[in-house]
């Protein structure tokens, strides 16, 4: 799963990139210094695992993962070519969600691209242009639904639905500001509108907004627009996210605690786009290893089982499951057998977050 990080040449994009994987990416103070897209792949955080390795004393602790894809700068008319345009779309295109980020912070030693800080225009500058590309694939797919009504009158629910994305489209919103049908949905799998991506918003601050930052105006700004989306915002101050990641466990619980904060920021968004597509984890346990394996939520436990092993989704017998709040109260795996917790669980099982689960097979 990818999440594209998007902003304006001089947001803090790249350096919340660097923050987030601390993979080094260029970071200058000039706009398109990201030309092709670094990419970074990091751990999604996870106390429970920290937990189940102090009872199992595993060989090996596995996080689930997430791709972060550090995407080039935008300007206006991007969508028409301008400056690194066609490549922003592309990658864009590539990636499951976005994330983006919008400067909050005033500082006369970085140039903002439009020369003064707006985070209402500049979200505007960057959807605008999703739309605008957006409009191009909904008069491509009315094009061809169009022709193709003469032979087949099933295609006339297509042509509804794209000519109500294209109306709320030209009047500047986003496709996914709409509510769509199940059937609906099932029409729009192969269309990869931008603006119907899940976004997340981050609205990076100075480090003396932070401890107001719910309270300042730039970012109440932010929080105003993304409810039209029900879209998400997290304040953060780059900067200190930069200088946390370099820190060791000890040093970064410290200095989180200085600053009146019971987690990093990039862990919050790290733990939010895992959320923003859906994904959960299920939890597998033992002496080899304890580790955290992603799937969709409402998996059932054959599939979940073939993120493990294609074999053991082929040869799935059942599942047996306890709740990780169960296994940790209980203190061990025999104390939850003895209290009758450990579930037996067969095809139609929806898999839940935390479930621990050991998967019985035969192949």
């Amino acid at each position: 799963m990818k999440i594209g990080i998007v902003g304006l040449p001089n947001v803090g994009k790249s350096t919340m990139f660097n923050a987030i994987t601390n993979a080094g990416a260029e970071c200058a103070n000039y706009p398109f210094c990201t030309i092709e897209p670094n990419i970074g792949v990091v751990p999604v955080p996870d106390e429970r695992l920290d937990e189940l390795a102090k009872m199992y004393n595993p060989q090996k602790v596995t996080h689930a993962i997430i791709e972060f894809v550090d995407i080039a700068g935008l300007v206006k008319g991007a969508s028409k070519g301008e400056g690194l345009g066609n490549k922003f779309l592309s990658h864009i295109r590539e990636v499951d969600s976005i994330v983006e980020v919008v400067r909050c912070f005033e500082d006369p030693n970085v140039v903002h691209v439009d020369g003064n800080v707006n985070p209402l225009r500049d979200i505007e500058t960057i959807n605008l242009e999703l739309i605008f590309a957006d409009i191009e694939t909904v008069d491509k797919r009315l094009d061809r639904a169009r022709k193709q009504l003469k032979a087949d009158k099933k295609y006339q629910a297509e042509i509804d639905l794209f000519e109500n994305i294209k109306k709320t489209l030209e009047e500047g919103k986003s496709a996914r500001t709409i509510n769509f049908s199940d059937e609906e949905k099932e029409l729009l799998k192969d269309t990869y509108l931008l603006t119907l991506k899940p976004i997340l918003y981050i609205a990076n601050v100075s480090e003396e907004q932070l401890s107001k930052a719910n309270e300042d105006k730039y970012v109440k700004q932010v929080q105003d627009y993304a409810k039209t989306e029900n879209a998400m915002v997290i304040p953060l101050c780059v900067k200190i996210e930069e200088e946390l990641a370099t820190l060791e466990e000890k040093d970064k619980k410290e200095m989180l605690e200085a600053l009146g904060l019971e987690e990093s920021g990039l862990d919050k968004v790290i733990k939010a786009s895992y959320d923003l597509l859906g994904l959960m984890s299920f939890l597998t346990a033992g002496e080899p290893e304890v580790r955290a394996w992603t799937i969709k939520k409402g998996t059932k436990a054959p599939q979940a089982a073939g993120k493990i092993h294609s074999d053991i989704e082929r040869g799935f017998i059942r599942a047996e499951i306890v709740s990780y709040d169960d296994l940790i109260k209980e203190g061990s795996m025999n104390a939850v057998k003895e209290k009758g917790l450990l579930r037996s669980e067969g095809k139609e099982y929806v898999m839940q977050d935390g479930d621990v689960v050991l998967f019985r097979f035969n192949v």
